[in-house]
C-alpha cells in the first residue's frame, strides 16, 4: 500500500506526480517552517529544501515537531531524519543564516517555489528582495500574537524590525497548526494550477479570509 494512499485517492494520481515532482524550498524550520515541511511531505511532495541555522530549544517543543532528546541539534537535520524515517523524504537542508548576500546561493536559481517563514524582518527582507530580483514565486507565511497571514511576495508587505522579538513572544499551537493547513493548500493551488491565493487568519474569531492587497 502506498505511503500516499489517502492522499491520493483526495488528490487523484495525475495530481500526485505534479506535487512529487515540484520543487519547494522552506526558509526557516520553526514553528510554521517545520510543521509546513512536514505536512508537505506527508501530502506528497518529495523535492524540499529547508534552510536554518537554529538549534532546537526546549521552549520549541510545544509547537515544533521535535523531541526532548533533540535539544541542542540542528532543526533542519533532526527534521530531515524525521521525515526520511516516516515517508522516505530525502530533504536537500542548509544550516546556515541566510543574509541578503548568500539568499541567491542559498535558494538556488530554479527553485519551483520559495516559503518564508521567518521569524525577523531582516531575514524575510532578504528572501523577499532575493525572490523579486531572480522572478522566483515566493509565499510569506507569518504569525502575530493570535492573527497569521499567507500572502505572496507581489502584495508582502515586510514588517518592522521594532516588532522581532525571536526569544519572547505569545504563540498558540492551534494557530500555527491552523495556519500551516492553510498555507499547505495554498501551496498545493499553485504547485498544481499556478494559482496564486493570499489569506488572513484569526484565532480569536476562528476566521479564514481572502488577503485583500
Amino acid at each position: 500500500m502506498s505511503i500516499y494512499f489517502h492522499e491520493q485517492l483526495y488528490r487523484t494520481p495525475e495530481v500526485m506526480g505534479k506535487l512529487q515532482g515540484f520543487p519547494v524550498t522552506i526558509c526557516g524550520a520553526g514553528a510554521l517552517g517545520a510543521n509546513l515541511t512536514e505536512s508537505l511531505a506527508r501530502s506528497g511532495f518529495q523535492g524540499l529544501t529547508v534552510i536554518d541555522r537554529d538549534r532546537i530549544e526546549e521552549r520549541n517543543l510545544s509547537t515544533q515537531p521535535y523531541y526532548r532528546s533533540d535539544i541542542g541539534a540542528f532543526k533542519a537535520k533532526i527534521l530531515a531524519n524525521s521525515l526520511y524515517r516516516a515517508v522516505g523524504i530525502k530533504l536537500d537542508i542548509q544550516t546556515k543564516e541566510l543574509t541578503a548576500e548568500n539568499a541567491s546561493k542559498l535558494i538556488g536559481s530554479q527553485p519551483g517555489l520559495v516559503i518564508d517563514t521567518f521569524d525577523n524582518s531582516g531575514s524575510r527582507k532578504a528572501v523577499a528582495d532575493c525572490c523579486a530580483t531572480q522572478e522566483i514565486p515566493c509565499l510569506h507565511v507569518g504569525l502575530a500574537t493570535d492573527y497569521a497571514e499567507i500572502i505572496w511576495n507581489e502584495v508582502y508587505r515586510i514588517p518592522s524590525p521594532v516588532q522581532d522579538d525571536i526569544c519572547d513572544y505569545p504563540l498558540a499551537r492551534n494557530l500555527v497548526t491552523l495556519t500551516v493547513a492553510v498555507a499547505c493548500e495554498v501551496i498545493i493551488e499553485f504547485a498544481i494550477a499556478q494559482v496564486r491565493s493570499s489569506y488572513t487568519v484569526t484565532l480569536g474569531d476562528f476566521a479564514i479570509k481572502p488577503f485583500i492587497a
